[in-house]
């Protein structure tokens, strides 16, 4: 199915919104499963040479189902339709991994989760996107539930860590504004696997880098059977659920709709884990789950999304 030209009816005011707000809270719960499983292999292997297995495998598997089409859709468009949501998500995670190897986890959680707030910031830098001034209170309480459920007593500092906390948050929110430009010109199994290979080839040179190369040998059955999880459900199936998501979805009302996964990831530790949310947690887990609710109640408002051909085209254009 070759990408649409035109922008998607559903932002238009078409009744069928409710399938990409599925897709997002599908992927908010293929991650919040995938977190607390993927603790037990992240003790013991190294991070990038875990992250490096998972992408290839993702991107075997992508390719061994799509790879005709794939290449198809890589003739029908141009390297600058995909390049910078592509490098946007593969460095998100890189950057993130490297928060976590330089301060608290709860502080990475909550920082890393502001991408609700810059994407539709940076949606207005880079388009003059309009944001309706209804979201704004919706937007407030959410960053209070983000707060209440991962950073309260978690952020002891600002350093070097916290730095790459902010980074990541602003590069999901790059992934999603240029991703959801791309889809204009670009399908969502292309754009998925060209993501795929992108994370790859970021994690390998950090591999290389940090742990000298690919380190898997203490790696069990039961590692394999996450890393496995981690990159069919979470890479493959969670790249290309928000990739369809897009194509009708506007990246901040995405952006909001992926609060949820904090709260996924604190319900499934506690059955996996079982560990324990604090009164603050549920308050704020409630509060995020209120929020998202009144957002899908809301009609977007975000106009069109500019064509990257478009844009480029009124860049060089003198007034």
């Amino acid at each position: 199915m070759a990408p649409s030209q035109n922008h998607p009816p559903e932002k238009a005011g078409a009744g069928l919104r409710w399938l990409p707000i599925g897709f997002i809270l599908l992927q908010n719960t293929l991650y919040g499963f995938g977190d607390p499983i993927s603790k037990a292999a992240y003790e013991v292997l190294p991070v990038y040479s875990l992250l490096s297995v998972r992408y290839g495998i993702a991107l075997v598997f992508l390719l061994a189902l799509f790879g005709r089409r794939v290449l198809r859709g890589l003739r029908a468009c141009s390297w600058r339709d995909w390049l910078l949501p592509s490098l946007c998500i593969g460095g998100a995670y890189v950057a993130g991994n490297i928060a976590l190897e330089m301060t608290a986890a709860t502080s990475v959680a909550f920082l890393r989760s502001l991408s609700t707030v810059m994407t539709p910031l940076l949606a207005w830098l880079i388009d003059r996107r309009p944001f309706g001034r209804k979201h704004i209170p919706v937007l407030a309480l959410s960053v209070v539930g983000l707060y209440l459920l991962c950073g309260l007593g978690g952020l002891s500092g600002f350093g070097l860590g916290e730095v790459f906390a902010l980074l990541t948050a602003l590069l999901l929110a790059g992934s999603l504004i240029f991703g959801e430009k791309a889809l204009t010109r670009v399908d969502p199994i292309t754009l998925t696997s060209v993501q795929t290979a992108a994370s790859l080839a970021m994690a390998f040179v950090c591999a290389l880098v940090f742990e000298r190369g690919i380190h898997l040998e203490q790696a069990t059955g039961q590692h394999w059977a996450i890393i496995v999880y981690l990159a069919i459900f979470c890479t493959v199936a969670g790249y290309l659920l928000q990739n369809a998501a897009l194509g009708s979805l506007s990246a901040r009302t995405v952006a909001l709709l992926q609060c949820v996964c904090p709260v996924m990831t604190a319900l499934f530790s506690r059955l996996v884990l079982r560990e324990t949310l604090s009164a603050a947690g549920l308050a704020g887990a409630a509060i995020l789950l209120g929020c998202v609710a009144a957002e899908t109640l809301m009609k977007e408002d975000d106009g069109p999304v500019p064509d990257l051909e478009t844009s480029e085209n009124a860049e060089d254009q003198v007034p």
